[in-house]
């Protein structure tokens, strides 16, 4: 049930699949996997543009990002990801849900080049559209180009993992870039198991707790959704105004789902939506950058 993208198609980003253990091959490269949010950025004329996966325009919230991009060499299209960078070195997503309301180290990690002044490089090979993105991204603090290793993936994996880090990507070396589509040219393999799970409603609150009580989470079984869980810990006050301010207006009609032989009511949100990541839980299949959504990104 991902979304629709209102970026234009050639902006759309290509999407990976999911696999499930790492591989060695002389034909493919390998690169960290980030534990951010996935952001286009749009250089033309000295003016930047940054967009999420499905096309919300980010700029303003992260301007300085966008700043430290206007000097890039070209004009041009990246792909890339957006990511908090904790004291330990690492990327942590649950910083970056809370980047705008307190101080954070943000970092634009560059991947790929779409388009280089007027040139469409989608059809060239992925090693010479990340040749071609090295040589235009500025010396800045704030961008970082995401280095690769060849063959050897299974290596590097076990490296990621004594690191702590989500995972690694897997690419075609020759691949070309196909905007909008997830195909088996680029595969995600995480170091620890994650469920895909979405918001299905929310609880009423309890005793002092403002907002809601906690998020009702489900997954999909054929037609149907099935209940797996409460997640109620973990938001400060000013998530819990946020996060209710956008569910409230999703508010349909107050149901129940089966928990453990007994059925228990919540107020149901209009669309399955996407949830946020905790620690062990993430969407992706169903939509990777989510939480611009849910935390105003």
């Amino acid at each position: 049930m991902a979304r629709t993208s209102t970026l234009p198609k050639n902006l759309q980003p290509m999407l990976a699949t999911l696999t499930d253990a790492p591989f060695d091959d002389k034909d493919w490269i390998f690169e960290a996997k980030y534990d951010g949010f996935r952001m286009v950025a749009h250089v033309e004329g000295g003016k930047v543009t940054l967009y999420s996966r499905n096309g919300k325009v980010l700029t303003h919230h992260y301007s300085e990002v966008a700043k430290a991009l206007q000097g890039a060499k070209h004009d041009a299209v990246i792909d890339g990801e957006l990511v908090a960078i904790a004291s330990d070195g690492l990327s942590h997503f649950q910083l970056l849900q809370n980047a705008r309301r307190r101080e954070t180290k943000l970092q634009y990690c560059a991947f790929d080049l779409m388009f280089q002044d007027e040139q469409d490089l989608r059809g060239l090979s992925l090693l010479e559209r990340k040749k071609r993105l090295k040589a235009i991204l500025p010396n800045h603090k704030l961008i970082a180009f995401s280095n690769h290793r060849t063959t050897f993936g299974t290596k590097y994996f076990h490296e990621a993992e004594r690191k702590g880090l989500e995972g690694i990507m897997a690419k075609r070396a020759e691949s070309q870039y196909l905007s909008g589509a997830r195909t088996g040219d680029w595969l995600k393999i995480k170091t620890s198991r994650r469920q895909e799970v979405v918001i299905a409603g929310f609880t009423a609150p309890r005793k002092t707790r403002p907002c809601f009580g906690a998020l009702v989470l489900a997954v999909r079984e054929g037609k149907e959704w099935r209940f797996i869980g409460h997640v109620g810990t973990g938001f400060n006050h000013e998530a819990l105004k946020e996060l209710h301010g956008k569910l409230i207006k999703l508010r349909e009609v107050k149901i129940s789902l089966p928990q453990k032989g007994e059925r228990r009511s919540y107020h149901h949100v209009g669309k399955a939506y996407p949830c946020g990541r905790s620690e062990i839980h993430r969407v992706d299949e169903l939509g990777r950058d989510a939480p611009s959504c849910l935390f105003g990104a």
